[in-house]
């Protein structure tokens, strides 16, 4: 009998082994190895979801509701979308068939994505951007086209950037608003711009709104992308609990949009998740009907800390612009001549503090690290006086 040549074919595909690990995972193995870890590294709230939520959810069980929903989510649920959108972006969207319950939003990115791209389309992404972004557009068969921002920009997109990128196969625009890793808000002027850019070119747009209730100082600052004239009609906003409502491990969200890429959506929903954890769904209805005293209580919270994080950073000489929503800062590590992951694995080891180099968010993250400020107050003092040794020690380091 001939013996098999395992190199022969590869048991896994080329568009699978193509894609890198996660940058960000990579550090949370180092820290689950490690004691005493002070961590300003994973992104979600500190907080456990409010008693009211877990109390609907454990009452849906407590009812025998634990068998599949639609496909597109409960009525129920769908219809709340429907009014929480109106209420607060002022938009319309009919709950039998513009509305999808996703298993969170990075279900909802891949399945807008895979919906609306065609092999070889191109994807523009203003970067520093979340870690998943690249990925999910390479497995859509599209091609990821980064648009670099700055810190002197404040790391909003430039138009001009932008029209740079466009060729004929360039399809859709994803936006993350505001953003992960840098906390920043694309103001109302830029964001009519750049519709101006969009209906120009013909694109469609994903907009990825999870961090739209943690926004700091003026709430009106904030625009919903589809809210902007011309915008509806060819915008998918995802969102979802996971940030809002401190409810990361419930694994739901949804997405909003025209209704012939929703039902494109729920098509490849079917196949892949079949529904929403249901459970998960009737905490998410009640999060939506009673949820606000909750928010605003997390918000007030991050909002302090984050202006304790912010001006340790800058006392210590880490410049970091002000994130104006989210929970993260992006400070720059420039003066201690450390590359990002250098950075962010000498001081793991060296001061036990867990941040995550920002050149994971695309190349122009080089330079900085994201430090995520959904932390106690006592864990982010302490974490300041370790990265304030850390830097002392390195930033005349020749290297």
């Amino acid at each position: 009998m001939p013996e098999s040549n395992p190199n022969k074919y590869s048991r896994v595909s080329s568009r699978v082994d193509r894609i890198p690990s996660s940058g960000i995972r990579r550090f949370f193995d180092l820290i689950a190895s490690s004691d005493d870890i002070i961590s300003l590294g994973v992104g979600e709230p500190d907080f456990i979801t409010p008693w009211n939520i877990r109390e609907a959810a454990i009452y849906s069980i407590e009812r025998g509701h634990t068998h599949y929903t639609s496909n597109s989510g409960t009525v129920d649920l769908r219809r709340e979308i429907s009014k929480y959108v109106n209420e607060r972006a002022g938009i319309s969207y009919d709950p039998v068939t513009e509305i999808l319950v996703t298993v969170g939003v990075s279900e909802g990115l891949d399945l807008a994505l895979r919906t609306t791209t065609e092999i070889g389309d191109e994807i523009l992404v203003p970067q520093p951007a979340f870690v998943a972004y690249e990925p999910i557009v390479h497995m859509a068969g599209g091609k990821f086209v980064g648009i670099d921002t700055s810190m002197e920009n404040k790391f909003v997109p430039a138009i001009a950037d932008l029209e740079s990128k466009v060729t004929d196969r360039t399809r859709a625009i994803l936006i993350n608003n505001p953003n992960n890793p840098t906390g920043a808000v694309i103001s109302k002027k830029v964001l009519f711009e750049l519709a101006e850019f969009i209906l120009a070119n013909d694109l469609i747009v994903i907009t990825d709104e999870i961090y739209d209730r943690l926004i700091y100082g003026d709430k009106d600052a904030f625009v919903h992308f589809a809210s902007i004239p011309g915008m509806r009609e060819r915008t998918v906003t995802l969102n979802g609990f996971s940030k809002s409502f401190a409810m990361t491990g419930w694994r739901v969200g949804y997405a909003v949009g025209p209704e012939e890429i929703i039902a494109g959506m729920t098509k490849l929903h079917q196949y892949t998740m079949m529904s929403a954890p249901t459970v998960a769904q009737h905490a998410a209805k009640e999060a939506l009907v009673n949820g606000d005293s909750s928010v605003n209580e997390m918000l007030e919270a991050y909002s302090m800390r984050r202006r304790l994080l912010l001006n340790g950073l800058n006392k210590i000489g880490l410049e970091c612009i002000e994130p104006e929503g989210a929970f993260y800062a992006f400070p720059s590590i420039k003066i201690t001549g450390l590359s990002s992951e250098s950075f962010a694995e000498q001081l793991l080891l060296e001061e036990k503090v867990a941040v995550v180099p920002g050149n994971v968010f695309g190349p122009s993250g080089e330079g900085f690290i994201r430090c995520c400020y959904a932390a106690s107050v006592a864990d982010i003092k302490e974490a300041l006086v370790r990265i304030g040794r850390f830097v002392g020690k390195h930033k005349s380091d020749p290297r």
